[in-house]
């Protein structure tokens, strides 16, 4: 299956390339041309610091932190560019008291200059912060917090105590923090919405199959270990007062009408919606409400999942739709997909067909045009620019790319940390080293630059080029230029390069490992007929004046 996508993207798709001969970190190509122009915000594991990008993969701002702190994980800037950040204290190991893999700590509002505004910790032996947070339109924060559920609690709620390998649970809730008044002011817990079918005499007995609306207690993916749900992503939509959880142990996304007070949000009246706190909505996996089978699951292990109808891709034609990285739909590759999930805001409902919700399958899914080149088990974010190109982070390499709808890509960075420490142009980084949770791009008009000092200070990698980036970036796209053409595509003995007649260029050929296969040559006369019979079947670069071109495929 993957060979045929393949196939068919080197078929069809002029690809900027990674130039592998020379760049191994930073930014590995740039078609500035089809990019969407911004800043680029990450905020990479294992170092305290958040990090303001150009295009070009160079620094323009930089919030700064103690070296004990980490990632906790995510960070957002604000129209007024105030920076808000998840961060957790680097010594935070499987010794604390609630700990697992996205753990954080605190949550910070800092202005532009790194100046303290307000802070919020939720970090002992009962409650842990985790992994992300939303910002509503009032600048209250929406935080996901585990709370520890004792084995007596887990034993009255109806669970299968005897599955529970350490005794407990750590459920997760969504609090709602004000900074202008360090105040929670609303509260949901997952606790309050259960079904089971397992004890007739315990809390919560029902038919599973029966109550969409409320999570079985006694679904488990993670073989008993507290960390249940390990909810690792949160978005609001504030037009409808949504809030939208990515679940990925259950392969899910849930949502809840923040539309109640903190006691109807425990319950199943009141709201908008007028279910209180009870899943309004819930998609990706429909066999953990007892519906389905296996060909129903779209999502597998999702990551990112959310609203898209933020400030910068309300004029999309995916406007108001959901997206989600979904990290393991196949063993060796990942996709991003987008879905309509077809709320009526009229009637506060989303399509439910008396047995699962709606839709069938998803509206949109992107691959790599290399599929194996976008996967990762966890981590990861998938943003619709306004240009309307995906901007895709593959979180366990640290790998980031734009996408066109041609599925061209235009423009690559890889995160150039091991371990916390910056590496040098060069280096070689393998899974998990330069693990980024997220990458997120801003427009250069959005107002919390405004009147900022945006001025390159270098790249993040040691030892880089200057000129890296008049490197990367043709001043005029080359397959235009020299009305370039390749065929056939894919071949398997001879292939054709054609181009304006009279117009020299330099020409020369890379395998994918970035070894060069055929030396440079100074051509004229618009056409030019390579022997490829000798060449191993594999993806080939070529290059013309230095820059990368295109692609094709030698195949037998």
């Amino acid at each position: 299956m993957q060979k045929k996508y393949l196939l068919t993207l080197v078929l069809f798709s002029f690809l900027a390339l990674d130039v592998f001969s020379q760049n191994t970190v930073g930014l590995l190509s740039y078609n500035e041309s089809k990019a969407y122009d911004g800043y680029n915000l990450i905020y990479p594991h294992n170092q305290p610091n958040v990090y303001l990008l150009d295009n070009c993969g160079e620094v323009v701002h930089v919030w700064e932190d103690d070296a004990n702190w980490r990632p906790g994980n995510t960070a957002y800037l604000m129209p007024n560019g105030n920076i808000i950040k998840t961060k957790r204290d680097a010594g935070a190991t499987g010794s604390s008291p609630i700990w697992a893999g996205g753990g954080g700590a605190m949550v910070e509002v800092k202005d532009w200059d790194n100046n303290l505004i307000a802070s919020f910790e939720r970090n002992d032996e009962f409650e842990r912060l985790h992994h992300d947070i939303a910002v509503t339109g009032d600048n209250t924060i929406l935080m996901i917090v585990w709370e520890l559920r004792t084995i007596e609690e887990c034993l009255q709620a109806g669970r299968d105590t005897s599955k529970l390998a350490q005794a407990k649970m750590w459920p997760d809730k969504i609090v709602e923090w004000d900074p202008a008044t360090d105040e929670i002011i609303w509260e949901w817990h997952t606790w309050d919405h259960l079904v089971q079918d397992f004890d007739a005499t315990k809390d919560n007995f029902g038919v599973v199959a029966d109550s969409p609306e409320k999570v079985d207690v006694n679904y488990d993916t993670s073989d008993g270990h507290p960390d249940w749900m390990h909810v690792n992503a949160i978005d609001y939509q504030e037009i409808n007062d949504l809030i939208v959880i990515s679940v990925p142990t259950f392969s899910e996304a849930w949502v809840i009408d923040h539309s109640t007070t903190t006691a109807q949000a425990a319950g199943s009246n009141g709201g908008f919606g007028g279910r209180g706190g009870d899943l309004l909505y819930r998609w990706g996996n429909p066999q953990t409400y007892g519906q389905g089978d296996s060909t129903n699951q779209k999502l597998f292990y999702p990551h990112d999942i959310h609203f898209i109808d933020d400030h910068l891709t309300g004029a999309n034609p995916q406007f108001g739709k959901m997206a989600a990285f979904n990290n393991r739909v196949g063993d060796d590759f990942s996709t991003v997909n987008i879905w309509n999930q077809g709320f009526d805001m009229y009637k506060f409902q989303f399509p439910f067909d008396g047995d699962k919700f709606g839709p069938d399958d998803f509206d949109v899914t992107l691959m790599h045009p290399e599929p194996t080149k976008l996967y990762s088990t966890g981590l990861s974010s998938f943003q619709v620019l306004p240009n309307g190109n995906s901007l895709i982070c593959s979180g366990r390499f640290g790998y980031s790319f734009e996408l066109t709808p041609n599925n061209e890509i235009v423009w690559e960075y890889r995160t150039p940390i091991r371990a916390g420490a910056f590496v040098a142009q060069g280096d070689s980084l393998m899974i998990n080293n330069n693990l980024t949770f997220r990458m997120d791009r801003y427009p250069t008009d959005f107002s919390a630059f405004d009147g900022r000092d945006l001025s390159p200070q270098g790249a993040l990698e040691l030892n880089a080029d200057p000129d890296n980036c008049a490197k990367l970036t043709p001043t005029k796209d080359l397959l235009e230029e020299f009305d370039l053409n390749v065929f056939p595509n894919p071949t398997d003995n001879m292939l054709t390069i054609t181009w304006d007649a009279g117009k020299f260029v330099d020409v020369e050929i890379y395998n994918q490992f970035g070894q060069r296969v055929v030396e440079p040559m100074n051509l004229t006369g618009g056409r030019k007929y390579f022997d490829t019979t000798e060449f191993p079947n594999g993806i080939y670069i070529i290059r013309i004046n230095g820059l990368q071109v295109t692609k094709f495929m030698v195949a037998r």
